[in-house]
């Protein structure tokens, strides 16, 4: 028996996996220790949840138009706006989302930009973001979404928007 070990692969004569079920010697340099300070989980997080950046504060304003919506974000001082629209050109023609959160919890997420175009202007203090469809049902859909949107936000949710999911600016009512 000194040939067993605790690795239950090594035991059934198959090689040693490692993460995402890869044969160890298959494994890329770096990929074989868990670095203590990254990857861990916050507590009260789930596996697969990553921790949340910090995006521009910023005051929101969902409206519906024809054939979507827009978001106007606007920024409470010079610096922020300029780093909301840093973010959002970087991240330009990505998929666009809006997340409602709550304790730090996703409760709602509309992934508008599977639904229409979305198109981002830069405004003197922030961003717009405009998100139409020339379908009448993703139209209906869009709107359903700013209805959603606003109806979270009334009783004090967290919204973030998002580009190719990261986060470009975010408001708390």
């Amino acid at each position: 028996m000194s040939s067993m070990t605790s690795d239950r692969g090594m035991m059934m004569g198959m090689p040693a996996m490692g993460m995402g079920g890869m044969p160890m010697g298959s494994m890329m340099p770096g990929m074989g220790m868990m670095n203590p300070t990254m990857g861990m989980p916050m507590p009260g997080m789930m596996m697969g949840q990553m921790p949340a950046m910090m995006a521009p504060r910023c005051t929101m304003k969902m409206e519906k138009c024809p054939g979507g919506m827009m978001v106007t974000c606007t920024a409470p001082d010079k610096t922020t706006a300029m780093m909301m629209q840093n973010l959002c050109n970087m991240m330009a023609g990505g998929m666009c989302s809006m997340c409602c959160m709550m304790n730090g919890m996703m409760t709602c997420c509309c992934n508008v930009g599977a639904m229409g175009m979305c198109k981002m202007e830069m405004i003197e203090m922030g961003c717009r973001m405009t998100c139409t469809s020339g379908d009448k049902n993703c139209e209906k859909m869009i709107q359903a979404c700013c209805d959603c949107l606003n109806q979270m936000m009334m009783p004090g949710m967290m919204c973030c928007m998002m580009m190719n999911g990261m986060p470009v600016c975010c408001m708390m009512m």
